[in-house]
């Protein structure tokens, strides 16, 4: 093979090659997490997982050894001790378990947001990446919260609109949901354009950007405020953008 062709086909399955390393690293850290003790700020441990369950037929004299729940027994076959003290038992089998569940469903989420509305998604991504648009959207994101939570805390106090709080939840959830999606497919075309990577399907792109926001909320004890700020982000975005209008908030609409 010539050298001019080695690059070249390099450049070809660099795109596999950015999906893998950031898979690796997903699985890398939900094992870190899962093996950090599990007090706050550390709850992605629990929520990644799953709960734990205390191993039977440990003597008394000793404290119990826990693992994830598991009914065929697979995943005590491959706990091993951790190297470094305070840790619990690492286990690549339930990392690799939380990387199939818990991040093939984030991916799901995200690409199916981008199916089923594409055109909203890229007015949203446009706003995203022009001057300013992260810090506004986290900022319209913080705002929302706050607002949510204080619609909720009043509708909590009546009996006639109480059933709407779980309206509002879903609705702030969906809004989240399709911000995270749009914040995904920005993030692949941001290594689209560092990387100097090669055109693809903006699904493959999305991919790896939905790889980036599971990394990040599978970073020990960080990871619950990455995702949360990613979440933020995205329901500001969504809000912001209403969204993915064609336009954008304006007190004109008031005016017909």
């Amino acid at each position: 093979m010539s050298e001019e062709a080695r690059p070249n086909r390099l450049r070809r399955w660099s795109w596999a090659i950015l999906i893998g390393v950031l898979a690796a690293a997903g699985i890398l850290l939900t094992l870190a997490d899962g093996a950090a003790p599990t007090r706050w700020p550390n709850p992605m441990a629990q929520a990644l997982v799953g709960p734990a369950v205390v191993k039977k037929g440990v003597p008394e004299t000793k404290s119990p050894e826990t693992f994830r729940f598991d009914r065929t027994g697979v995943s005590e076959r491959f706990a091993f001790a951790a190297p470094f003290d305070g840790l619990g038992p690492l286990n690549p089998y339930v990392a690799l378990r939380a990387f199939l569940t818990n991040g093939a469903g984030l991916v799901l989420l995200a690409l199916a947001g981008l199916i089923l509305f594409p055109g909203r998604a890229r007015n949203a991504v446009e706003r995203l990446e022009a001057r300013y648009g992260a810090p506004i959207s986290l900022g319209a994101g913080l705002v929302v919260v706050m607002l949510t939570l204080a619609a909720i805390g009043l509708l909590r106090f009546t009996l006639v609109f109480l059933a709407f709080v779980p309206i509002v939840l879903f609705v702030a959830l969906f809004a989240a949901l399709f911000g995270i999606a749009c914040i995904s497919l920005a993030i692949g075309r941001l290594f689209h354009r560092r990387l100097h990577l090669p055109n693809v399907h903006p699904l493959i792109a999305s991919l790896a950007g939905a790889l980036v926001v599971f990394d990040l909320a599978a970073i020990p004890y960080a990871g619950v405020f990455a995702l949360a700020a990613v979440a933020m982000a995205g329901l500001g975005l969504a809000v912001f953008t209403r969204f993915g209008s064609p336009s954008g908030w304006s007190f004109s609409d008031l005016n017909w």
